[in-house]
């Protein structure tokens, strides 16, 4: 039988790497779902900003497999760029991550849905109505897009990939989705899968996926990637010291973050519309003002559960998200406060 296997990457774009992909068809009598039976392949590395024209070959190691919800036959397969030599590409990211299962992650991606130039449901001229009623609303005028999300929503399941929710966001035309995994590399895997298909899906709908942290200048809410952590002592220990302990590592370490947590961030994270500025950092319970938020629940339950880093931006690269977090957290061991 022939199957066909989508080797996805990301390039040497800056600041943010695009997703790039290519299709293989390989004849197998049969396919468990490993990336065992997967070559490693090469592709120009001289066109994605990842080599130059003299030397250009870069290969691709597949490093997660998905079912492709879209296609027969069909498999997506998350790879890592190395050099010809086997080494690590630059560029690559995900190889510096250390594996961890007990970390679990949950992603709240936000996008805006763009035709035109303008966030879908906005008039060619002008604006719509101030932000108020487009925020987890209904019905047409208040919402822009949802044939998109919900097919994008579907596709996503059939994939495999744990999403927990769909909503629409405080902007018309903007979106989000919750992406929840459990392990350091695999919560970058789905997430950068997750936004594969979303851009693949635009295609099919003549949207253009705009992922930039402010894509409306003026009183709009800005996109994030809000990212929802824990690890076993989070969930399971806890105690306001520990959770504090942790929060305060994540003060000292503020400045790292952000150069982790996407370009252009400066413009979202301006202390109004939901966030906290880009030149302090605070965290509180229940403020969605903090840099990081203690969810309501974590008090209530003898301070165990997750914490939530409302910083990260919207084009931000989880592998950088998920390692700078995992850092953070693991040095936080050593703090007094949590002895």
């Amino acid at each position: 039988m022939k199957y066909k296997f989508e080797y996805i990457w990301l390039d040497g774009t800056k600041p943010e790497p695009a997703l790039r992909s290519k299709t293989k068809v390989m004849a197998l009598d049969s396919y468990d779902g490993s990336t065992s039976v997967l070559p490693v392949w090469s592709f120009d590395g001289s066109s994605t900003n990842q080599a130059d024209g003299h030397s250009s070959d870069c290969l691709l190691q597949p490093s997660r497999i998905y079912p492709d919800p879209t296609r027969k036959n069909a498999y997506l397969v998350m790879c890592e760029v190395l050099n010809p030599d086997g080494t690590p590409h630059s560029t690559n990211k995900r190889s510096s991550i250390v594996d961890n299962d007990e970390f679990w992650f949950g992603f709240e991606q936000e996008y805006v849905l763009m035709q035109n130039g303008k966030p879908a449901g906005f008039p060619a001229d002008g604006f719509p109505a101030p932000q108020g009623p487009y925020y987890c609303a209904v019905g047409n005028g208040n919402v822009s897009g949802r044939d998109f999300v919900e097919e994008h929503l579907d596709i996503c399941l059939d994939a495999g990939l744990d999403l927990t929710g769909i909503n629409a966001e405080v902007m018309l035309g903007q979106w989000e989705y919750q992406c929840f995994s459990k392990g350091t590399k695999k919560a970058g895997d789905d997430l950068w899968i997750s936004r594969y298909l979303l851009f693949r899906l635009s295609e099919k709908y003549n949207y253009k996926i705009e992922l930039h942290p402010k894509p409306v200048k003026g009183d709009w809410n800005g996109s994030g990637m809000h990212a929802n952590f824990s690890n076993k002592a989070i969930r399971e220990v806890g105690g306001k010291k520990l959770i504090e302990g942790i929060c305060s590592a994540f003060a000292n370490t503020h400045n790292e973050h952000i150069a982790s947590y996407g370009s252009d961030n400066n413009q979202r994270l301006t202390g109004l519309h939901e966030t906290q500025s880009i030149e302090k950092f605070s965290f509180g319970v229940s403020d969605r003002g903090a840099s990081i938020r203690i969810p309501i629940n974590v008090p209530l339950n003898d301070w165990k559960g997750y914490l939530e880093d409302r910083r990260p931006a919207s084009n931000a690269d989880p592998y950088l998200v998920v390692a700078k977090i995992v850092e953070t957290v693991e040095s936080a061991k050593l703090a007094p406060v949590m002895a």
